[in-house]
């Protein structure tokens, strides 16, 4: 009885019963099974050498596919501790799991210490390693035997993590001298890792509890190819050129203070200007669309995130409760917009011709991340979110959440944000119980955002787990200058808050129903979207959004009064310009506006002054010669729609 496996481009093979993912490939080509990692069997990635189920669908996953990369570095996180043991005898090991870029492994190495300086004795031994090309072996093993081994063995780690496994579900992998507990899936062998590199090490608390041991965690990354490794240093270094903590203190935009707490960012003149530019981009166009503004306190009563269901799924990521000299009352720091959105909208009775409401805000929301998790503008503590909630007939959420597809991608032009996917989010397969509302209002929603991304003919990736706890969403992934992956832009279809908040409105049968609730926000927080922007330009704004779009730079302080005259004509252009008054040579003056990234350096000297013009020179690119004040707002103004004609 043969059985009949279904390839990703439709046609159905027929094999023997046995066969397995690299059998297929073999069939199918030599050289693509030279390249197949893993394989993903009824949507579940396992090893390519395991035996085929029966009928399935497979595809084989390579290097070019996001799974098999992760199986690569997986399979080259247990290569990492295979190294580490051989050179550190007795090491116990934690967890290795594969991240975006790479993997980590949390070790304890007991009174020892591993620091850069061992890093190179490390890569050396993980090459070695793996040019032995062992097979990665997969054995089922039982519980009594698992706790047996690593008994033996001393790891206690280990055997804390199988306290939660039972017998059936507990696999080993074995390559070379080196076996751990672990699920897998696992690249076939060794050979395939061709270049490795120990990029950090950082302390890391057993499970993330800070009550428990600190680990070392050593996190590497490992390519196919020697080449692939040096093309990814050679763009890490241009990312920390980038990095948007180095450019926001160079350009004056943002900064932090231990006195003000960590993850709270402060916004300087310059940055405030830029962040006040998109509000207003995004208030225009909300305009437009016919949203409403509204404004909401920063703090609310325990009882408003207990009815929203926040208090239940993330009361242990707010900060801690505000307690008043009333007894037992309780409020918290805001962590979201929506439940205020929810009682703006439960204020008066709604009939079905008020329907769509769309209320828009620009919100601050505060979440206690933990201190090791925060990172510059991307992971706060304190963010403002251009949220927006959208209140609709259940006939009209697949038109609204279309026309806010639209906006994100208004949002993207004006950015010359190019590359990117709509993720659509969903529900985890198996656990339902992070999630609230019924199945049948699920399956509506998850529906709704199916069809709509396809009418969009957006390009889409689906990830089962990742739906919010009240409804699925559609996220944005945008590919950044360098290649880098950030999540932009999010809408979610939501039919059980409003069940929980019991709102209503009156239909055209006179009866009373649910509307169905959109939560959007283009930018994602203010925070982040500044952050990547940042990285994405390295600092090199467009010329509408720039904070300053030109200074006046005099020869000498002989000049400082025409300098004036001629920042006031600017101003007259809605020209954001500044003169710099200091008493520094032109050449200093130059340089110091190119680090600041300034689009246009207009420098007066005695021939500008007598003929009433400015010699022009642009950031990065040199002299564009003598013009007068009318002549360079033309010039500003026509780069400007340049940037803004594709909207």
């Amino acid at each position: 009885m043969k059985i009949n496996v279904t390839l990703p481009d439709g046609s159905v093979r027929s094999y023997d019963p046995g066969v397995s993912a690299m059998d297929v490939a073999k069939s199918i080509s030599e050289g693509l099974a030279r390249n197949v990692l893993s394989a993903k069997v009824n949507g579940e990635v396992r090893d390519a050498d395991r035996p085929l189920p029966g009928d399935c669908t497979l595809q084989l996953l390579t290097w070019n596919d996001a799974e098999g990369k992760s199986t690569l570095w997986h399979s080259s996180a247990h290569l990492l501790a295979e190294a580490v043991e051989a050179l550190y005898p007795g090491t116990k090991f934690g967890i290795g799991p594969p991240i975006e870029n790479g993997f980590y492994y949390d070790i304890d190495l007991g009174d020892r210490t591993i620091g850069e300086g061992d890093f190179a004795a490390i890569e050396a031994k993980m090459k070695e390693l793996a040019s032995k090309k062992s097979a990665y072996q997969r054995k089922e093993v039982s519980k009594a035997d698992a706790i047996a081994y690593f008994t033996e063995k001393g790891d206690e780690y280990k055997l804390e993590l199988l306290e939660g496994l039972n017998d059936g579900e507990i696999t080993f992998y074995t390559q070379g001298n080196f076996t751990d507990l672990c699920r897998g899936p696992h690249i076939p062998d060794t050979g395939f890792i061709k270049a490795a590199k120990v990029m950090s090490v950082a302390g890391a608390y057993w499970r993330g509890d800070e009550k428990r041991k600190q680990l070392t965690r050593l996190y590497a990354i490992t390519f196919p190819k020697q080449k692939e490794l040096d093309e990814y240093l050679v763009l890490l270094e241009e990312a920390k050129k980038r990095d948007h903590r180095k450019l926001g203190k160079e350009l004056d935009l943002f900064t932090f203070s231990e006195k003000v707490g960590p993850g709270l960012p402060l916004w300087l003149p310059k940055g405030t200007a830029l962040r006040e530019r998109l509000v207003n981009f995004m208030k225009a166009a909300q305009e437009k669309s016919g949203y409403e503004q509204v404004a909401t306190p920063h703090i609310a009563h325990k009882d408003l995130y207990v009815t929203s269901g926040h208090y239940e799924k993330y009361g242990k990521d707010s900060f801690q409760p505000i307690r008043t000299p009333h007894e037992g009352e309780e409020f918290f720091l805001k962590p979201m917009n929506c439940p205020h959105h929810c009682e703006i909208y439960k204020s008066r009775p709604r009939s079905y011709k008020d329907l769509p409401i769309r209320l828009a805000e620009f919100g601050t929301v505060y979440r206690y991340e933990q201190s090791g998790e925060l990172h510059g503008l991307t992971r706060v503590r304190g963010f403002t979110q251009d949220d927006a909630h959208l209140f609709c007939r259940p006939d009209q959420v697949k038109e609204e959440f279309m026309k806010v597809i639209d906006l994100v991608l208004l949002v993207f032009k004006a950015l010359d944000l190019k590359d990117y996917e709509a993720q659509i989010s969903l529900r985890d397969k198996e656990d339902r119980a992070k999630y609230i509302g019924t199945d049948e209002n699920w399956t509506k929603a998850e529906q709704a955002i199916i069809d709509a991304a396809a009418e969009k003919g957006l390009k889409t990736v689906v990830e089962y787990g990742e739906a919010a706890f009240y409804g699925p969403k559609l996220d944005f992934m945008v590919k950044d200058a360098l290649g880098r992956k950030w999540q932009l832009g999010t809408i979610q279809v939501d039919y059980n808050l409003p069940e929980r908040f019991e709102l209503e409105y009156v239909g055209s049968d006179n009866a009373r129903h649910r509307p169905v609730m959109i939560h959007r926000a283009p930018f994602g927080s203010l925070e982040r979207f500044v952050a990547v922007l940042i990285e994405h330009t390295a600092g090199n704004f467009p010329l509408w959004l720039t904070p300053e779009q030109a200074v006046v730079l005099p020869l000498s302080d002989k000049y400082l009064d025409q300098s004036r005259k001629m920042l006031e004509l600017l101003k007259e252009s809605d020209i954001r310009a500044s003169v710099d008054e200091r008493n520094e040579k032109i050449g200093r003056k130059i340089r110091d506006a190119e680090l600041a990234k300034i689009p246009f350096m207009l420098i007066l000297g005695e021939k500008e002054a007598e003929a009433g013009t400015v010699a022009v020179r642009e950031h990065g690119q040199g002299d564009l010669g003598p013009m007068t004040p009318a002549q360079f707002s033309e010039l500003v103004k026509a780069r400007i729609d340049q940037q803004l004609q594709r909207l």
